[in-house]
């Protein structure tokens, strides 16, 4: 009983080290991008970002600032959106990320406008994504998105592309339309590493989760989670013998900010739970959208 118990601490001790790793390496890879990158020649990407290297052209003040003022109110939307640990670890990586952006001085490593835009938006987006695999954001344009999604017929990536069309027309006016074309190319850079940072997860995960403790993952997942749920009666075979045992098949579908929590609740029910993901490009009817949690 003891190494069991032993065994679990170890493997949570592992598990938070890994996130943690995937959080911090993701705010050096953002910082370096902002710093090294865009910040000195005064590009700018989308989303909260984007508004904040804004923000700073036009005020003077530093975007450390606005990167951690402008991202308050995504922070408490995530609370009641996607949970406590997940608004937790994105508030300490954005002011981590702040800080890093106000004290340390990377250098500038070119002054071509091209490579600005990829790279800038390369490392950028790889912070992004290393965040997001250790369970945190450092832009809460995402949330904000996943929560109009709930209330409006837009997807997540229609209300996305719309904010940052915004942005990037401000910038037009603000900065020079040289300047917004080049940072439109930063903003598609920085999301393409994104989406392969995350190995291609979209804004929908079909998850199928075959464990024996079917009922106690799906009321986790409506209780906890908000999300709908569908049940297979199926059959799983296991052993030399093909032994046959009936057992319930719990299918949802989530964004992929929920991804995380969810095997989390699936760990903390079922540690040999069964569990896919499929990404999900399309999504047509019934009720994808979370109900408010009470």
């Amino acid at each position: 009983m003891k190494i069991n118990k032993r065994y679990k601490r170890y493997l949570n001790l592992k598990r938070e080290t890994v996130r943690i790793s995937f959080v911090l390496a993701g705010i050096f890879l953002a910082a370096f991008g902002l710093k090294g990158f865009l910040v000195p020649n005064g590009f700018i990407d989308g989303g909260v970002t984007g508004i904040s290297l804004l923000m700073h052209h036009i005020t003077h003040l530093s975007v450390s600032f606005w990167l951690v003022i402008l991202n308050i109110p995504f922070i408490v939307l995530a609370v009641k959106q996607i949970g406590k640990r997940f608004a937790i670890t994105t508030l300490s990586a954005i002011l981590v990320l702040a800080t890093l952006i106000y004290f340390l001085d990377f250098p500038v490593i070119t002054n071509d406008k091209l490579l600005i835009a990829i790279f800038g938006g390369f490392f950028l987006g790889a912070g992004v994504g290393m965040s997001i695999r250790g369970g945190g954001v450092l832009d809460g344009t995402e949330i904000m998105a996943v929560y109009i999604n709930r209330r409006s017929v837009l997807s997540i990536g229609d209300i996305i592309l719309v904010i940052n069309v915004l942005i990037f027309i401000c910038a037009a006016f603000v900065l020079s339309l040289e300047t917004a074309l080049y940072s439109i190319l930063t903003y598609l850079s920085a999301s393409k590493t994104v989406d392969f940072i995350v190995q291609g997860i979209e804004e929908y995960a079909g998850v199928t989760i075959v464990s024996t403790k079917s009922n106690e993952i799906r009321e986790a997942i409506i209780n906890n989670l908000g999300r709908g749920v569908t049940i297979y009666k199926g059959e799983r075979g296991f052993g030399g013998t093909g032994v046959k045992k009936e057992l319930d098949i719990v299918f949802t579908v989530i964004t992929r900010l929920e991804a995380s929590r969810l095997r989390q609740e699936v760990e903390r029910i079922d540690r040999k739970a069964f569990i896919v993901m499929n990404v999900i490009t399309d999504i047509r009817g019934g009720m994808v959208k979370r109900r408010p949690l009470h």
